[in-house]
């Protein structure tokens, strides 16, 4: 399928590995110049080759921490008016609730709620005026089936959830459209560190955790982190206009519900 996005241009926040790779690596194949960005510069750099390398796109590479103010100036300068933003950013880690101090809340809103919503205020009026914009989240599973030791992200990811729902109802008339996807367990470099984690706190070999944890999923296996860049580039594509507002579980059946 040809999702009508070719020459669109794509900012994808955290892409250097994981899942924001994996969207960079799609919208790229679509035909998108692609705009990455990661903290380290080695890992990142290589990143832009691979992918320059796979695609034969142009692949921009910015070096900058989005949380701050210098950071998100580095992205737009480098990408003024983008066509598409897949806002990403890791979660805090699992702690209990009665260890969170205030600062460590403060901290987990500002990541994974604050900063996605001032990268989309920096992206949307472009957007609106060229009549086209698609704004993705990338938030959690933990969303819809919040996990204890989870619980700060799983409410800053809410509050961001919440926070667009209302929002994108705004500029649908304008061809914006703004969705979350909520990923559950995929085989990425997070995941193994949640797996060491567990295995370290049991006492069980790392494959016997990631045993146990499949043995959850319906699927009976870790998602493919290119299924969910598949599902990233459909919802930014001139397909996908009509949907919006939405969040898009991607869990391999985790979740036990019917909506």
């Amino acid at each position: 399928m040809d999702l009508g996005i070719a020459g669109r241009k794509a900012i994808v926040c955290a892409s250097s590995k994981g899942l924001g790779k994996a969207c960079a690596l799609a919208l790229a194949e679509a035909g998108c110049e692609v705009i990455i960005n990661g903290r380290d510069a080695r890992t990142l750099n290589g990143t832009a080759d691979e992918l320059t390398s796979l695609t034969g796109g142009k692949i921009i590479a910015v070096v900058a921490d989005v949380s701050t103010a210098e950071g998100q100036k580095a992205l737009f300068d480098a990408c003024p008016q983008p066509d598409i933003l897949v806002n990403n950013n890791a979660g805090p880690p699992a702690r209990d609730f009665r260890e969170l101090t205030r600062q460590m809340m403060i901290e987990g809103v500002t990541a994974n709620m604050i900063v996605a919503i001032e990268l989309m205020q920096k992206a949307i009026e472009p957007m609106t005026a060229r009549k086209f914009g698609r704004i993705i989240y990338i938030t959690s599973g933990a969303v819809k089936g919040p996990l204890a030791g989870l619980d700060l992200s799983s409410g800053a990811r809410a509050g961001l959830t919440a926070f667009v729902a209302g929002v994108s109802r705004t500029v649908a008339d304008k061809n914006v459209t703004i969705n979350s996807i909520l990923p559950g367990a995929f085989a990425t470099d997070r995941l193994q560190g949640m797996l060491s984690k567990g295995a370290e706190k049991s006492g069980k070999s790392i494959e016997q955790v990631a045993e146990d944890r499949i043995k959850t999923i319906p699927a009976r296996r870790f998602g493919d982190p290119a299924e969910f860049g598949a599902a990233c580039a459909f919802l930014c594509s001139s397909q996908a206009g009509y949907i919006t507002g939405q969040n898009l579980l991607i869990d391999g059946g985790f979740f036990p519900g019917a909506f």
